[in-house]
């Protein structure tokens, strides 16, 4: 197959080189640059010389309609003004930015403060959870990835909303993350000096993953209901922690809990139950696709703690996007990403 990157110059971006570099279906792996033309990329990363030292290419519409796929991994706002030339004209789009997840226009202009892509090309893309819409991305032309913050949550609870054992109007989720997932773009919030040693809350009430969450539980669980989310800046490189807390429904039991999560994701090969555990941290997941899940039940106060924990770059990103990729080429969801996670 022949894959294009357009915004390979980021972390999400390295990530899909990391990765597809040994997918075995791909044949041609071409970047793509609004900037750098013509120089070659393994002088910007040496981490990548001999591997990847191709010149990046210009972005031109007429060519990437070559290709089979075309990943976006770019701020938003640019592949809302990209893409809706592609779609239908012969590659497979799969986006990363934030740019197709929110099917309303007005919520994305609220919250990401730029103008929506046009709501044709909105309508045709597919919501990516791999484990949740694997029908429909299938036959999706462009494939909205998910956010970071997003997988890890609804990963862990959309199987108890769905089935009503826990209280949607109750829920509060506390997330953590690694400075990668702002992005390699220097700025204040990621400066060392103030990262380093230092755990910080930020965008009390305004992350633009908020009505992202609310829209997939509304889709996938038929749950109405605003949610309380919180996000926190770790002193660490990569991962999300997910914690989330709600009343259980009466009569529901941990047992009841866990089997749930254990049945929905039996046959999805990413998504790991952690049932008995005395530690539960980010690195059993670093560098790898998985998602891990543990939930307890306090009968103190009957209320569930549900916790997930992804690498934000991968299953949040570029790992979920090649999942994407091979549902809808019919490969195996594992192919090119059955790496074991770093855990030291």
């Amino acid at each position: 197959m022949k894959v294009g990157i357009i915004g390979a110059t980021g972390y999400g971006g390295l990530e899909l080189i990391r990765f597809l570099h040994t997918h075995p279906e791909i044949g041609t792996l071409d970047l793509f640059t609004s900037s750098d033309e013509g120089n070659v990329f393994s002088n910007k990363y040496t981490h990548l010389l001999n591997i990847h030292d191709q010149p990046l290419l210009k972005i031109e519409p007429d060519r990437l309609k070559e290709y089979d796929v075309i990943f976006t991994s770019t701020p938003s706002g640019v592949s809302s003004e990209l893409l809706p030339s592609l779609i239908d004209k012969g590659p497979k789009l799969i986006d990363l930015s934030g740019d197709f997840r929110l099917k309303d226009p007005k919520q994305y202009e609220q919250w990401y403060k730029k103008i929506p892509a046009p709501i044709e090309a909105i309508k045709k893309s597919v919501y990516g959870l791999t484990e949740w819409n694997e029908t429909n991305i299938q036959q999706a032309d462009i494939v909205a990835n998910p956010g970071c913050y997003p997988t890890a949550v609804l990963l862990s609870l959309l199987p108890l909303l769905k089935e009503n054992l826990i209280d949607v109007k109750h829920l509060i989720i506390d997330a953590k993350s690694g400075i990668s997932g702002a992005g390699n773009k220097p700025g204040q919030m990621t400066h060392y000096s103030e990262t380093n040693e230092n755990t910080a809350i930020y965008k009390l009430h305004q992350h633009q993953h908020i009505p992202e969450i609310e829209q997939a539980i509304s889709l996938f669980a038929n749950q109405n209901s605003p949610i309380t989310f919180t996000t926190h800046l770790v002193p660490m490189t990569r991962g999300i922690l997910s914690t989330s807390y709600a009343p259980v429904n009466e009569g529901v039991t941990e047992k009841q809990l866990i089997d749930t999560l254990e049945e929905t994701y039996a046959k999805h090969p990413f998504v790991r139950i952690i049932k008995e555990t005395n530690k539960f941290g980010t690195n059993q997941v670093y560098g790898s696709n998985f998602c891990d899940i543990h939930v307890k039940v306090d009968p103190r106060t009957n209320r569930a703690t549900v916790v997930s924990v992804i690498d934000n770059l991968v299953k949040g990103a570029a790992g979920q996007a090649i999942q994407n990729m091979n549902v809808q080429f019919n490969f195996d969801q594992t192919t090119g990403l059955k790496h074991v996670p770093l855990f030291i």
